[in-house]
């Protein structure tokens, strides 16, 4: 094992993202929170500042970073890709938001944080990064204009599910997961809905109707 003091910015930068959650959920992600963090690991706390040079939102950057592998790696472990693509998908959002939910408060503060109309383009980023990961663990190989409009789909999907996660106090996120399935419905609704009909006379659908059945869900 490498000592803290040793470590690359790469490596020091993945140490503290392990263990910021755990001090963000009483200081926030703040500048103590990462001092906590840097007292654990016994480096000074100017290094550990080198790591995160625009602060709260790249700490919770590199925090999402490590959820994303813990994902991957998991689902690797299930063995996920020999399942339907719908079970695939719901898969992956729910191991990701079981992951991120061990720190419960951490993750509400860093999502009340993106939140911030200064971080709206961050906030798209990470949601873009994690559709991304998502696929990927569940084996989609897609390279043309499906690999956009998946990933689209997909975190459109997850930023509703991750709202209504915010408000459930349900027993094992009950009602979380009964609004995701309830979400997936809709969209495998609208996919069978338009392989029925033609498409209009410029051979395009329209995205923004598309995502916006995400949130609110279409009466059969």
């Amino acid at each position: 094992m490498i000592a803290p003091l040793d470590m690359t910015l790469d490596e020091l930068r993945a140490a503290l993202a392990e263990r910021l959650p755990a001090h963000a959920i009483f200081e926030g992600w703040t500048a103590q929170a990462l001092a906590e963090a840097a007292g654990e690991l016994g480096v000074p706390v100017d290094r550990a500042a080198l790591c995160f040079p625009e602060g709260p939102v790249d700490m919770i950057d590199a925090w999402f970073a490590r959820i994303d592998r813990a994902m991957a790696e998991r689902l690797a472990a299930e063995n996920i890709v020999t399942r339907k693509i719908r079970d695939r998908i719901r898969a992956a959002v729910i191991a990701r938001i079981e992951i991120a939910a061990r720190h419960p408060d951490a993750l509400r503060r860093a999502l009340t944080t993106l939140a911030r109309p200064d971080h709206a383009g961050r906030a798209a980023k990470l949601g873009w990064r994690a559709a991304d990961a998502m696929w990927r663990a569940a084996g989609d190989k897609s390279t043309d204009f499906a690999w956009y409009s998946k990933r689209a789909t997909l975190s459109a999907l997850y930023a509703a599910t991750l709202l209504a996660w915010m408000d459930d106090d349900s027993v094992d996120f009950a009602d979380t997961r009964a609004f995701l399935d309830r979400r997936i419905d809709d969209v495998m609704r609208f996919e069978r809905f338009k392989a029925r009909i033609k498409p209009e006379p410029d051979g395009h659908f329209s995205l923004s109707r598309f995502l916006g059945r995400l949130r609110y869900r279409v009466q059969p």
